[in-house]
């Protein structure tokens, strides 16, 4: 099976991680690295999607006490580098600019998108793959449950368009 790491991320979320968005602590991973073989998925893929989980876990680690005051810092612009626009296209780049516009995502959570995005391997990823991205990445960041609802809600709506 030739599935990225986000297809496998996306299984995994549809499939086990729905009703508990953390992954299992690494001890633990035993029977779901088993389900994910006999699902079809490469063990190198397997490694790759835990490796990142938890990596975006750690992450979360930075922001976890989010400034007081944090609305009254001024607005930043935020400049893609080259290698940040060839892998996320306009429409991803987009819609990470609206759901930090609307409260969504707070600049460093934006950040936390775009390297766990990057750190993906993919050479390119659409909106709807950013969607995911953005989707697992508040799964793992505590205290972002009611942007996590909220993005769930968004990427499981019919159509899923942008916000607007």
């Amino acid at each position: 099976m030739k599935e990225t790491v986000l297809d496998l991320l996306m299984y995994l979320f549809e499939n086990h991680m729905e009703e508990e968005p953390q992954l299992p602590a690494a001890h633990l991973r035993g029977e779901l690295h088993q389900k994910l073989v006999v699902a079809g998925f490469d063990q190198e893929a397997i490694h790759r999607a835990f490796a990142w989980l938890d990596e975006a876990r750690e992450a979360k680690a930075f922001s976890a006490h989010p400034a007081a005051n944090a609305e009254e810092r001024p607005r930043a612009m935020r400049f893609y580098a080259p290698e940040e626009m060839a892998i996320l296209d306009i429409d991803a780049r987009g819609l990470l600019l609206e759901l930090e516009e609307i409260g969504v995502l707070s600049a460093e959570t934006r950040e936390a998108v775009i390297e766990r995005a990057l750190a993906l391997g993919n050479d390119e990823l659409d909106v709807e793959d950013i969607k995911w991205v953005i989707l697992l990445v508040l799964s793992a960041r505590p205290g972002e449950e009611s942007a996590f609802t909220w993005m769930e809600d968004f990427v499981f709506a019919d159509g899923g368009e942008y916000i607007h």
